[in-house]
């Protein structure tokens, strides 16, 4: 016999957390169970299902609950890779969306995984002294490597940060450009500008710049350095070319981390040049002290609507 069954949340903000902004992670909760779930006084009930059905929806619950008491806020794909470790007996993926998040120190706010992909890069980020994070647009690739860096800079663990990215053009030419050369490389770095201004304030920013504890330059001014003590993310390194990737990766010096950052289904290179990110996830994946994590459409955390586009593109591209 079906029945419902309801869950008491005592604190009222954490059912409004677990419910979600006019209630769209219940929408998730009826899709996964097929079975309306609502909110009834300060109850989260689940309309119908069986034994193991209701056994599933109580452990998810309990588990988002310490999910949002560790500062997390639950999204569709947090709920959706919980349940889905769930029922496939994988504890461990439960316990690394629940314990991984970032800290910057004097940061806006703490920064928790909204996805397993997500909670994969920030665990390769720190336990690996280079990690490729490789997958479409918004998935939160840069956002979270420069937060680890961050929090690692900030912290005093790290000495320094680098950002760099190879300067292409992809349908405009650098030199209409108007400005002299930084204003022409400012489009190109700003993106990198505006991951850390979501972090932490613009003043920060700057202060840490002015004392040479964060840089940001082109890629091709890495070339004949040795980097020491310090984070460095290489971003859209698909737009390399072997050559560029190849003098980038041997740059890390010792005490330092690399974090490679790309989209393959994204490269500018003009003519028939190689990209460098490609060759390099190619070569490179059976060296065990390299991470490796790779995202998909279903990955995305942007705007809904970027995956959709993304899958429409990919579609296309496989008809074609």
């Amino acid at each position: 016999m079906e029945t419902q069954d309801a869950i008491v949340i005592e604190a009222g903000d954490m059912l409004a957390e677990l419910c979600g902004s006019n209630d769209e992670n219940l929408f998730v909760l009826e899709d996964i169970f097929s079975t309306r779930v609502f909110s009834r006084g300060n109850e989260l009930v689940l309309e119908a299902g069986d034994g193991e059905t209701r056994g599933v929806f109580l452990k998810l619950i309990g588990e988002l609950a310490e999910y949002i008491r560790a500062g997390g806020r639950p999204t569709a794909d947090i709920i959706r890779a919980m349940h889905a470790s769930m029922t496939g007996n994988d504890g461990e993926n439960i316990q690394l969306l629940r314990d991984v998040s970032v800290n910057v120190p004097g940061s806006f706010t703490r920064i928790f995984p909204r996805g397993m992909a997500q909670a994969r890069l920030i665990r390769a980020i720190r336990g690996a002294d280079m990690s490729f994070a490789v997958g479409p647009a918004g998935t939160g690739k840069t956002f979270l490597a420069i937060a680890c860096a961050l929090e690692e800079v900030v912290s005093k663990k790290k000495r320094r940060l680098i950002l760099t990215r190879p300067v292409v053009e992809a349908g405009e030419s650098l030199g209409f450009l108007p400005g002299d050369l930084t204003q022409k490389l400012n489009p190109y770095l700003r993106p990198l500008y505006d991951a850390m201004e979501a972090i932490i304030s613009h003043e920060s920013i700057a202060r840490m710049q002015e004392n040479g504890i964060i840089e940001i330059s082109p890629l091709a001014y890495m070339r004949g350095r040795s980097l020491r003590n310090c984070v460095v993310i290489l971003d859209e390194a698909q737009n390399t070319t072997r050559e560029q990737m190849k003098m980038f990766l041997t740059r890390l010096g010792e005490d330092a981390r690399a974090v490679i950052t790309g989209d393959i289904t994204q490269i500018d290179l003009p003519g028939r040049k190689k990209s460098g990110l490609v060759h390099a996830v190619h070569i490179l994946r059976d060296i065990r002290e390299i991470e490796f994590v790779f995202f998909g459409v279903s990955d995305v955390v942007r705007h809904p609507l970027v995956r959709k586009i993304i899958y429409a593109y990919e579609c296309e591209d496989k008809t074609s």
